[in-house]
């Protein structure tokens, strides 16, 4: 009896060990939103150089990416896409709050893409995605190849089964640039 217990077990195991593995799960979405922000960067720095070829080069603001993810995880939290919410609080409002200084010209972007959980998110393709939905608006893509901004904050959110981007473009012409803020080039 025991013989032919170990004869199935070894059988079973033999079985097992033919078997193609199970493809990983996909990343959760939420560990690939900074790399999302860097790669929208990237081809609006691209998209600036090719439409607008007096455009200054944006710097990355952290400030204004700290606002620009506010906004994109409040869309997120609230499920809701616009650019007030529903609050009334808008990024204008919210970058005030934190830094009365800042006078100046403020640009929006908004995006929202839903995914399939199975199959997560590619961060190119969804990159290219937001880009794609902006470049098909005047609005938005007089804002990404606007020759007077400087700065830049982006940022993205997820919640179910969407992603929330926010991108902002600013030229401070207040007190100037913060000691943690970087100059622009």
């Amino acid at each position: 009896m025991r013989r032919i217990a170990a004869a199935c077990a070894l059988l079973v195991l033999a079985a097992c060990s033919s078997a193609p593995p199970l493809p990983a799960p996909p990343p959760d979405p939420a560990t690939q939103m900074s790399a999302l922000e860097q790669r929208i960067a990237i081809l609006i720095e691209e998209q600036r150089e090719k439409l607008g070829p007096n455009a200054h080069p944006l710097a990355i603001d952290p400030e204004l990416g700290d606002v620009a993810r506010a906004h994109s995880r409040d869309m997120a939290a609230g499920k809701y896409f616009a650019h007030a919410s529903p609050k009334g609080e808008t990024t204008a409002t919210l970058l005030m709050a934190a830094d009365p200084r800042f006078q100046g010209l403020l640009g929006e972007n908004i995006g929202a893409l839903h995914y399939a959980k199975q199959s997560g998110i590619d961060v190119a393709a969804f990159a290219r995605a937001f880009l794609e939905q902006w470049l098909k608006s005047p609005q938005h893509r007089d804002n990404m190849t606007m020759a007077d901004y400087t700065l830049a904050g982006i940022g993205a959110a997820v919640d179910g089964d969407t992603v929330y981007v926010t991108v902002l473009f600013a030229t401070d012409l207040g007190m100037g640039p913060h000691a943690d803020r970087p100059a622009p080039n």
